[in-house]
């Protein structure tokens, strides 16, 4: 290794040394103790932080004792999740069609998408919601909520029920997933598609031989950002309840959830890999 190649490494690791430092004491060591307090009963006196070992107390009490603190919340959450990540990756994929067309006004239409994702903050989203905007007038006039309760078990009305009432705001939180598409549909050459209409494939067949594969990738990148973005959503109720009131219990609460939270995308990664495995023989 000559002296060339050791200067530019030593060049690279100081550009890169102010975010790892930022990492290990704003990330890394909260992470980490966070951890260590869940195992403990904490206690906040005059004289600084004091510690009791109680061992896997909290994580007993939250997963099997008060099934309250967690499950009450968590399974309406979750279903309202599974409702919403489809949404999300349909709509977004759909509107990022419709702006890679060519039309008068698409620049202004591509800005219009994504304003929502700079303008709403979390704090914005939650007066929204608190208020009751964000949904749409004809669910109400159709009676929607009424064929919900009618057709669908309660465990699954309600969760759809929310969704549906908030469905303005749920399409508002696509605007990253919508560029995430944009620029993968940019990534298909132009050539196989014009290979396509000279073989005389209509739009509807090259979208699903041609576009749709080729957004595979990108599809499951939007997935996996949909479920931690929906995850960390201002209404969550998980969220809500790691508080400082006891900072043991919380801490155990949030590792559980950011486990579920893993398990989620440990799942959206194997669906992925089955799809991608099943597409590789029509690629070669």
């Amino acid at each position: 290794m000559n002296k060339k190649t050791v200067q530019r490494k030593l060049e690279g690791s100081m550009f890169i040394a102010p975010w790892i430092l930022g990492f290990l004491a704003f990330v890394a060591f909260p992470l980490f103790y966070s951890l260590y307090m869940s195992f403990h009963q904490v206690r906040i006196t005059v004289t600084g932080v004091q510690t009791t070992p109680i061992g896997v107390q909290y994580y007993r009490e939250i997963l099997f004792a008060d099934g309250g603190l967690l499950y009450d919340d968590l399974v309406p959450f979750l279903r309202e999740a599974l409702v919403m990540i489809p949404i999300i990756i349909v709509f977004s994929l759909m509107i990022a069609i419709l702006l890679n067309l060519k039309f008068a006004g698409r620049t202004a239409f591509r800005v219009i998408f994504f304003l929502p994702v700079i303008f709403a903050s979390g704090q914005i989203i939650g007066e929204f919601i608190a208020q009751g905007e964000g949904s749409l007038g004809i669910i109400s006039s159709l009676r929607i909520d009424y064929m919900l309760a009618r057709y669908l078990p309660p465990s699954w009305a309600g969760p759809i029920g929310n969704v549906i009432g908030s469905f303005v705001l749920v399409l508002w939180y696509s605007g990253v997933q919508i560029l995430i598409f944009l620029a993968g549909r940019q990534t298909i050459a132009r050539t196989v598609y014009e290979a396509a209409r000279i073989d005389g494939a209509d739009p509807w067949s090259t979208f699903w031989k041609i576009t749709l594969p080729g957004m595979v990738p990108f599809i499951f990148l939007n997935v996996i950002f949909t479920i931690v973005d929906l995850f960390t959503y201002p209404s969550n109720p998980i969220i809500s309840k790691v508080t400082t009131e006891n900072y043991g219990l919380s801490s155990a609460l949030a590792w559980i959830y950011f486990m579920i939270v893993l398990l989620f995308v440990a799942l959206a990664l194997l669906i992925y890999s089955r799809i991608n495995a099943s597409l590789s023989p029509r690629r070669q």
